[in-house]
Formats: structure tokens, C-alpha cells, sequence
């Protein structure tokens, strides 16, 4: 294989169960006994079923998905899945805030910036991209605990960065599991859903992240309809298969000739072009390489 590059040039940049109380089974199997001041889910009334009061943590696309369906449910009066919907969010530069902020500014939706997530009452709490570690206070805030949709079949690329490192290194098989949050550390709870799907061929990072945000939010509402036997039958996650996802940097799109094949040169392209132009060096400049063409070499030879 053979790949052609559109490159432009710029200088060398500075960076190269009804008998239990609702929650009561899974605080037990977590070890994590009761709130602070002794019953468990102080501060919020405890309910057996829906509608829910929800606190959303979340801040980018893949986020926004799962909180428009959350929104949608909480619109549904004939269902009566949700009953109160908020947000919280992180700090943003831009004037118009994360896509998760700007959305819930638009529909009106009552919105924290971290770390203030309000006084209000709720039943469970729902995490999806938000990349901050939740305490175990907070977590014993919720009687129902908090949920996280996360975008790669668990345990294999736990942390901030699953679909990145689903496209760099080529897997063929990718998901979104729904699962527990535990303190301390990201992404070891309990499985409450888990769904596969093949990874299309030659998807971008962005392409994918749009798929399994809307897979993710679908197995969100699905887990939400039935939250007490879904916590009560969530699985521990497996000990063998966990690979770690972290955070992608500049440096990562520097191409090392010597080191990588031409295949994963493209991966790395499909991985984090769209955000991040891959780069080079070539006569002491810094090539940024806006665009590359994968090319079937017995095509040119025929």
C-alpha cells in the first residue's frame, strides 16, 4: 500500500428486587455501605420506579446524544420515564460553551459547572464523556448511584479516550457499554448492558463517535426503563482483556517513518485527523498533512 499525502507548511510548532430498598443491592455489592449521616440515599427520596430525576454529567458530541434522549423522555408525558432533567458540565473557553451546555442552555435545562452539581434531590445521576473522577461522596448522593455510557466493549479501553484508540489500533469489533460508576477509578464498574457492532471499514474517529453515540443513548433509555433489575443483575467486568484509552496529545500526530507502517500512518489519520493534522519534518520544516489518500498498489502496477 502506498499512501498519498496533501501537505501545507508552517513553521515548526512549540509541541512535536421490591423487597429491597431501591439501591440498597448494588451499594452492598460495591462496599460502599451507606451515605454520610447513616441511611442510604440521604438527601434525596428514594423511588421504586419511574419517572426518575436525573443529574446528566456530560460535555461534548458524543454526550449530547445521550442527553437529547434524555431530554426527549423527560418531553414524553405518556411515558413518564423522566421527571426532572439537569445538567452539569465543565468550564469551556469558547463563548458558546461545550455542545452539552449550549444544548442544555437552549432547552432550558438547569446547568452546573464543574465542580457545583446544585443541592437539588435526584434518583440517579448519568455520566457520559465527562472525563472528571466522581467521589464516592457524590456518588452515595444518588439512591440509584450514577450510570456511565461508555463507548467501547469493557474492559477493553477503559479511559477518556476509547474511539480514538478503537481507529488507531484497527479493531474490528467496537460498542458501548452501560455500567456502574465506582470511586477511585474510571471506568471499573459492573455491566448493565453491553452491546457489539463491527467497526466500519476506513471510519473515522467522528464517523464512529456518531454511531455509538446513538447506540449508547438508545441502551441508555432501555436501562433507565428498568433501572432497579438492571442494577440488581449488573455483571463484575471481566479481569482478563482491559486495555487503557488515554488522552490523546499533539505529540501523538507526529508521523515516526522509521517506526510505523504505512497502515498505521493512515489509522493514526483516520484516528485523529479531523481534530489534529498529522505532521512531519522534512529540510528542517514542519509538514502538516491536511489530507491522505489510501491507494491499492496492483492497481498502480496494473
Amino acid at each position: 500500500m502506498r499512501v498519498l499525502l496533501r501537505a501545507c507548511w508552517g513553521p515548526l510548532p512549540a509541541w512535536c428486587p421490591a423487597s429491597l430498598r431501591p439501591g440498597s443491592q448494588w451499594r452492598a455489592s460495591a462496599g460502599l455501605g451507606r451515605t454520610p449521616g447513616g441511611e442510604e440515599g440521604q438527601g434525596a427520596r428514594a423511588r421504586e420506579k419511574p419517572p426518575w430525576r436525573v443529574l446528566f454529567f456530560g460535555t461534548d458530541l458524543f454526550a449530547l446524544e445521550a442527553l437529547r434522549a434524555l431530554h426527549a423522555a423527560r418531553e414524553n408525558k405518556e411515558e413518564a420515564l423522566i421527571e426532572k432533567l439537569e445538567v452539569v458540565t465543565v468550564p469551556s473557553p469558547s463563548p458558546k460553551g461545550l455542545p452539552v451546555k449550549h444544548y442544555a442552555l437552549q432547552s432550558q435545562l438547569p446547568v452546573y459547572e464543574w465542580p457545583d452539581v446544585g443541592s437539588g434531590e435526584y434518583d440517579v445521576g448519568v455520566v457520559a464523556s465527562f472525563g472528571r473522577l466522581l467521589s464516592e461522596a457524590l456518588i452515595l448522593k444518588f439512591p440509584y448511584g450514577i450510570v456511565n455510557v461508555h463507548p467501547s466493549c469493557l474492559p477493553r479501553w477503559r479511559g477518556p479516550a476509547p474511539i480514538i484508540h478503537t481507529v488507531l489500533h484497527g479493531d474490528r469489533v467496537t460498542g458501548v457499554t452501560i455500567m456502574q460508576i465506582r470511586p477511585k477509578r474510571f471506568d471499573v464498574g459492573p455491566i448493565l448492558k453491553q452491546e457489539t457492532l463491527p467497526v466500519p471499514p476506513k471510519s473515522t474517529a467522528k464517523e464512529l463517535e456518531a454511531v455509538l453515540s446513538r447506540l449508547g443513548a438508545t441502551m441508555l433509555i432501555s436501562v433507565l426503563k428498568n433501572l432497579p433489575e438492571s442494577l440488581n443483575n449488573g455483571r463484575q467486568q471481566p479481569t482478563e482483556g482491559a486495555t487503557y484509552a488515554p488522552k490523546i496529545s499533539a505529540g501523538t500526530s507526529c508521523i515516526k517513518w522509521e517506526e510505523q507502517t504505512s497502515d498505521q500512518i493512515f489509522r493514526l489519520y483516520l484516528a485523529i485527523g479531523n481534530t489534529i493534522p498529522l505532521q512531519t519534518l522534512w529540510m528542517g520544516y514542519t509538514v502538516k498533512l491536511l489530507d491522505l489518500v489510501e491507494v491499492n498498489c496492483s492497481i498502480l502496477a496494473g
